[in-house]
């Protein structure tokens, strides 16, 4: 069998850096999270305290920020890391996207020294985990519409609000939360053990079962001047947060989509069907052809979005392309793979149909695929189409 990325000599696109990461990120997924993870699914849990602390050891949490030990890599060794840790479940990818580049990228950003020097180093390690309070029950693809709000008393702020589809929330130290005040959208980082903060697990999953996702509850939480972000002003502080986070999800949706793939071929190779391997068969190779053609092209378009990333010259709207383009074809991906392997697509002994699952919200967060074509609609056609 020979690996689809070889057919287009991915590696000869990375440095000595980017290829070690990708293999010490691999050789992590392979030990600690393969054998367990359809067992992890299968339950709705995960062990995220002690995944966590493994991935600060390996340097992954907030990898692409600058000091407070962080590991401070490109924006490609980042997005190779992704496609790593997804391609063994997005449920993990998650865990590290939303720590690295939601809550630590939000202090770092725009947190003072003191807020940076109290969280940051020890969300790198691992040892504080952190969640981004953004979306909530009637305020997803609009965020302007949050109903979250902080009001001044004295000195301090009482913020009162509900936020959903948390990641981490459940198991998390700090959350960043973002708030409707007199002055506009401002940001505060909460600990989570502030009275008047709670957690509601969302049961009933059937995507991204392998994660911790709460609701975050702040009823009359009481917090101190300091714990506002001081750089965060306006919705472009939460909003530049993800799109930070959405270069992980432009590589990561891919690697759910190699994982497939790679399963497929596997498959298909050994599958006998007529006396012969279903891999000889014609249509079997178109499926197998076109699933490679959309997975490369997309990590073609990812490296290319990553470099801009590092020359700072990334845009919104490429990065907006780029998610959408990686989400629709991982998914079309999974969908195929499901439809090789027959019946067998539909257990937890292969991986298919769990990556389907996870990328339906993969497909949904850090902005749906019909809001990222109405930002490149936009781009296009010099009209906006949101309202």
């Amino acid at each position: 069998m020979t690996d689809p990325l070889e057919l287009a000599a991915f590696d000869t696109l990375l440095t000595d850096e980017e290829r070690d990461v990708r293999d010490t990120v691999r050789r992590f997924a392979a030990e600690q999270i393969r054998p367990h993870i359809a067992g992890w699914y299968a339950d709705g849990t995960l062990p995220a305290r002690e995944i966590a602390r493994e991935c600060g050891r390996l340097g992954l949490l907030g990898m692409h920020l600058d000091g407070y030990g962080c590991a401070g890599v490109g924006a490609v060794s980042y997005g190779l890391a992704c496609f790593e840790l997804e391609a063994a479940d997005s449920g993990i990818r998650s865990l590290v996207s939303v720590q690295g580049s939601l809550a630590m990228y939000a202090i770092h950003a725009f947190g003072s020294e003191e807020q940076r020097q109290r969280w940051l180093p020890a969300m790198a390690a691992g040892e504080a985990i952190g969640c981004f309070g953004l979306t909530e029950p009637d305020a997803g693809s609009d965020p302007g519409a949050m109903r979250t709000t902080a009001r001044r008393d004295g000195t301090d702020w009482i913020l009162d609000g509900e936020k959903m589809w948390i990641t981490n929330a459940g198991v998390a130290d700090v959350a960043v939360v973002w708030a409707r005040t007199d002055e506009g959208i401002r940001g505060f980082v909460v600990p989570m053990d502030t009275p008047g903060v709670s957690t509601l697990p969302v049961g009933h999953k059937l995507s991204l079962r392998a994660s911790v996702t709460s609701a975050l509850v702040l009823q009359g939480v009481r917090l101190p001047s300091v714990a506002q972000l001081p750089g965060a002003t306006g919705l472009r502080a939460p909003l530049s947060c993800l799109g930070e986070a959405r270069l992980g999800i432009v590589f990561g949706a891919l690697g759910a989509g190699y994982d497939c793939l790679r399963t497929a071929l596997e498959y298909a190779g050994s599958r006998e069907a007529f006396g012969r391997p279903i891999a000889g068969f014609q249509l079997t190779q178109e499926k197998l052809t076109e699933m490679t053609r959309g997975l490369v092209n997309g990590l073609l378009l990812a490296v290319h979005v990553g470099r801009l990333r590092d020359a700072g010259q990334a845009t919104a709207v490429q990065v907006s392309l780029a998610k959408l383009n990686s989400c629709e074809t991982a998914i079309g991906i999974a969908r195929t793979a499901r439809t090789i392997l027959g019946a067998n697509g539909v257990t937890l002994e292969y991986p298919v149909l769990r990556h389907a699952n996870n990328l339906e919200a993969v497909l949904t967060y850090e902005g749906t695929s019909e809001v990222h074509k109405l930002v490149v609609g936009q781009a296009l056609t010099g009209i906006g189409a949101f309202r």
